[in-house]
């Protein structure tokens, strides 16, 4: 008889106990210890292997050619970017997304675009074919060379892989994966951990590209083990509001590639479109002749990206003022409004304060604190910043401007789009060379008072 004994396991961070607790001792979470049964192996002491010359695991690293480093491009420019130039053969990628954002979608799509000389493997724990087969033929994708697989079962699915060998696995959910040789439920944290490993092995070992779908918990976080995301080379989230029609895919974790890249996409009654220029996209709707609205500037690894920033000041109806941030920190928006109180003289005490960034995004560089500030101060004022104006830079306590990285990127895709007046950092102002060659007007400010008259001028 085989002996057994009981952990309790974090469904967080995978942290094992003897015992249960309500709170994890390692992450913090509540209520995310589950009970798991585990089966006890004894172990035999053995020797080490004995190395030879024969067998010697060592490499010199100068004598690996990367020369012939495959990338599979998938149709998308979005999704490539954000790969690092196209998927990389034999890696193993891991895409997580709120339900309904379109993670499925974008897998199966881009099915359709792929070499037709590549054989695709699609693993479904969640659909069954004909449900596949629908969703195939409402986004119009057709390949001969695309199979589908409707099975949990991880034994059976590595000896399915191993003996068809396909270019490119897709698995569609990891959550959904289970070996039946263990106690635990499909989705524990073991369950996940050991499947995981599974595909990590044959992607390694066969050289086969492939993408793992993750579900996510309550906090947005993929569920499962955080050990799942050290595993894989890439991690990718899908961002955005299932009721908006805009998409953001952003990778936090990138082995071939950079890790600042993002990819915006548009969700039509056909799948998933992309968005080359996001920029005129975020702006397209932006009001005119209404005041606490200002366009600030972000960079995501290598792109510029413009988009509008909405302040609304109204007097409270209560003791405590009422402050919101949609698409922007909230902490950083309590300081912008201290620097303004305090050092420019606007009085906000009395005032409801709501900040909203059009278009999903979000603004974390401090870059965009400048254009927050004006959107606020203009609704305060009740005047209406040129539609012409952009601005951007970091606001210090002192009230003084801080220089940011990029500018004359941000300065350029400002120009681009038929902005007349930018509003920058004195101190990155004065390191920029060849003004002349700018047709926009730029104002180098040296604190926060001298940005807000500047803009409303």
């Amino acid at each position: 008889m085989k002996k057994v004994k009981n952990v309790f396991v974090c469904s967080q961070c995978g942290y094992e106990s003897a015992k249960w607790n309500g709170i994890c001792p390692s992450c913090g979470g509540g209520n995310t210890m589950i009970e798991e049964i585990r089966e006890m192996s004894s172990k035999n002491k053995s020797s080490f292997p004995k190395i030879t010359a024969s067998n010697m695991l060592e490499v010199s690293i100068n004598s690996i050619d990367i020369n012939d480093e495959t990338r599979y491009h998938t149709g998308f420019k979005e999704l490539d970017r954000v790969f690092g130039g196209g998927i990389v053969k034999g890696s193993i990628s891991l895409l997580g997304g709120t339900p309904g954002i379109g993670k499925s979608t974008l897998l199966l799509q881009i099915c359709s675009y792929l070499d037709k000389n590549l054989k695709i493997l699609y693993i479904s724990g969640e659909e069954s074919k004909r449900q596949i087969k629908m969703r195939a033929a409402r986004l119009g994708v057709s390949n001969e060379s695309l199979y589908i697989i409707t099975e949990t079962n991880i034994n059976l699915i590595a000896s399915e892989i191993e003996f068809t060998h396909p270019d490119l696995v897709i698995v569609d959910s990891i959550q959904t994966m289970s070996n039946p040789d263990s106690s635990t439920f499909p989705g524990s944290v073991s369950q996940v951990k050991e499947c995981a490993n599974v595909f990590l092995k044959l992607s390694k070992s066969l050289d086969i590209t492939t993408i793992l779908i993750g579900h996510v918990n309550k906090d947005g976080a993929i569920a499962g083990p955080k050990v799942l995301e050290h595993m894989v080379d890439a991690v990718l989230y899908f961002e955005g509001d299932s009721q908006m029609s805009y998409r953001i895919l952003r990778t936090v974790k990138n082995r071939h590639g950079s890790t600042n890249e993002i990819g915006v996409f548009r969700m039509d009654n056909v799948g998933l479109k992309e968005v080359g220029n996001p920029s005129e996209m975020l702006l397209s709707g932006k009001p005119h002749g209404v005041p606490g609205i200002c366009v600030a500037c972000t960079v995501e690894g290598s792109r510029p990206i413009l988009t509008e920033v909405q302040g609304l000041v109204t007097p409270t109806n209560f003791g405590n003022p009422r402050r919101m941030a949609t698409g922007f920190d909230y902490n950083r928006m309590s300081l912008i409004l201290a620097v303004l109180e305090k050092r420019c003289g606007y009085f906000f005490s009395s005032m409801d304060a709501y900040v909203n960034v059009v278009g999903g995004i979000k603004l974390d560089e401090p870059a965009a604190d400048l254009s927050v500030a004006i959107t606020l101060v203009s609704s305060l004022k009740d005047i209406v910043v040129n539609d012409s104006v952009i601005a951007f830079g970091e606001i210090g306590l002192a009230g003084e401007i801080r220089s940011v990285p990029h500018c004359e990127l941000r300065v350029q895709e400002a120009e681009r789009l038929g902005f007349e007046k930018c509003i920058i950092p004195y101190y990155n102002f004065k390191s920029m060379s060849n003004l002349s060659k700018y047709k926009i007007k730029i104002i180098g400010a040296k604190n926060v008072r001298e940005a807000v008259e500047s803009a409303m001028n």
